[in-house]
């Protein structure tokens, strides 16, 4: 059996090394909720990438254009610098299940050191947030409460993991 090229060991040594840190930074607190539960179910599960869940929540009476720069002030903060991001909006882009495997593979095998899953609030994102993403992503046609989107996003990233490893999770 032919050897693989040896780029492709330097990119599976380097994800072992130095693997893809994720964070979900989102609007709202789940508390002791049951979405809670089942994104904490999933991102238990998920061992390919260390993943980290920033809670915000927006104080104050506003509304509007003004409520969502604030939530976009919040949730940028604790995104590092050089992050790829990907804002999660009803009007992004919806992606199979492989096509999102494969972004995140590629984005692995580019040297992407931290993904930033942004997830706003009841009024949606700011249109900055929209304009640094690489991808605006949204999770189907149907709008999804705010809580039940990351659960939704844990799994796929759990479903992008079992792909990408070859594993029958994944029957499409």
């Amino acid at each position: 059996m032919p050897r693989p090229p040896i780029n492709r060991w330097r990119r599976w040594l380097s994800r072992l090394a130095f693997p893809v840190r994720i964070l979900i930074t989102a609007i709202g607190r789940g508390r002791n909720r049951p979405e809670t539960a089942l994104f904490d179910h999933y991102s238990r599960r998920i061992k390919r990438w260390p993943i980290v869940l920033r809670e915000h929540e927006c104080r104050g009476p506003a509304s509007g254009t003004k409520l969502r720069r604030d939530e976009a002030a919040l949730l940028t903060r604790p995104v590092p610098a050089r992050a790829t991001r990907v804002a999660l909006d009803e009007t992004g882009s919806t992606l199979t299940s492989q096509a999102f495997a494969d972004r995140l593979r590629r984005w692995e095998d580019s040297g992407t050191a931290d993904l930033a899953f942004v997830i706003g609030g009841a009024d949606g994102l700011d249109r900055s947030l929209h304009d640094d993403a690489a991808l605006v992503l949204s999770l189907g046609t149907m709008t999804w409460p705010h809580l039940l989107a990351r659960a939704l996003l844990a799994e796929q990233l759990y479903r992008a993991q079992q792909i990408l490893s070859g594993h029958p999770y994944h029957r499409a």
